[in-house]
Formats: C-alpha cells, sequence, structure tokens
C-alpha cells in the first residue's frame, strides 16, 4: 500500500512493557511514507520505569515522526473538526484504555482523540495489551468487537499457563490491520496463537 499522503494517529497508552516493541512499529508507518502523529497518555508522557524514562520516549516519538505530540485533552479536542487522521492506532490499548473506550470515558488526550475518530466515522485500530482480557476486560472488548469502525490487530494469549487471562496483539501486524482497516475490512485471523510458554 501507498501511504504517502495518509495520515497516521499512533496513540500510546501505558503498557510500558510494551514500548520497545512498538517503537520499530511506528517506524514501520514512517518508512512506508504516512505522516505519523503521536498521541500519548498522561501514563506514557510522565511515568518512568524499569523500561524506559519518559523523556526518552518523548524524544524518540518526535525524533521517529518529525511530529509534536499530543498530549492533552485541549491538543486533542480539534481532531475532530479537523478530521485529521485518516486511520488511528492505540497500540499499546491497555485494560484500562479498553474499558473506558467500551464506556464512553473520555478522561485523557487518547480517549479524546479516539473519541474524534469515531465521530467522523473513520477506522480506529486496537492492538490490546492487558493481563485482564479473559477476565472483566472480556465484556469490554466484547463491546468493542461489535461496535462500527473499531478493527483489532490480531491477538492472543501471551502466557497461558502464568497468566490465563492475559492478551496481547502481535504489534508486528499493526501496520497490516490499518491497511485493511482503511479498507473497511478486520484483519484475518483475528484471534492467533500469539506465546505459549511451557
Amino acid at each position: 500500500m501507498n501511504w504517502q499522503g495518509i495520515t497516521v494517529g499512533y496513540a500510546l497508552s501505558g503498557s510500558h512493557c510494551t514500548l520497545p516493541e512498538i517503537m520499530p512499529q511506528i517506524q514501520r508507518f514512517v518508512d512506508a511514507g504516512a505522516n505519523v502523529v503521536p498521541v500519548v497518555s498522561q501514563s506514557v508522557l510522565t511515568t518512568d520505569t524499569r523500561f524506559g524514562a519518559s523523556a526518552h520516549w518523548r524524544s524518540e516519538l518526535t525524533r521517529m515522526t518529525g511530529n509534536e505530540i499530543i498530549s492533552t485533552i485541549v491538543d486533542a479536542e480539534p481532531l475532530g473538526p479537523s478530521k485529521r487522521f485518516d486511520v488511528m492506532l492505540i497500540a499499546p490499548c491497555t485494560g484500562n484504555t479498553t474499558s473506558k473506550l467500551a464506556n464512553a470515558m473520555t478522561d485523557g488526550p487518547v480517549l479524546m482523540a479516539a473519541k474524534a475518530q469515531m465521530r467522523n466515522g473513520r477506522p480506529l485500530v486496537l492492538a490490546i495489551s492487558t493481563n485482564d482480557g479473559l477476565g472483566l476486560n472480556a465484556a469490554n472488548i466484547a463491546k468493542l468487537l461489535v461496535a462500527k469502525n473499531i478493527f483489532f490487530v490480531p491477538f492472543g494469549q501471551d502466557n497461558p499457563q502464568q497468566k490465563p487471562n492475559s492478551l496481547v496483539a502481535r504489534m508486528d501486524l499493526a501496520i497490516d490491520t490499518c491497511e485493511a482497516a482503511l479498507q473497511g475490512k478486520q484483519l484475518q485471523p483475528m484471534l492467533i496463537e500469539r506465546f505459549l510458554f511451557a
């Protein structure tokens, strides 16, 4: 697919352990010619973890995309009227973000951007990363699975023996999922065997 002229809203929520995995995926969009606009949750914006300092992630996002980071509700609100994003991807999409999205809560820039995307009837792609995807969050995922214009990066259990409720998307399939979503299609198969630990 030719990504020239296509603007991708790439939103990151606070599954900090997944951030090193998703950075190369952002680069793939950039290398393909997409205009990538980063959107970050408050957690990604301010929290230092063993997976990296928040300043490092902010610097990398700005360097890779060449765009300023959308990091407040005020900055995200104009995305609706401007129809800026052709496709929006939330990767990683935590259980917290999944729950709020499924229940129409808008308390941060990622969710405000998602609300704007849904308002415009444009594709919203979720790459879930949650320890309770087969627990309490299963109901929220189910609500989003049947929602119009919402698509999922193929996902599966990442550690069924030790964390049987945990679900994680195949982040390397993010660009393929977005390409399908722009055509109004869900990339298949959606439910996959991700990792199996003995």
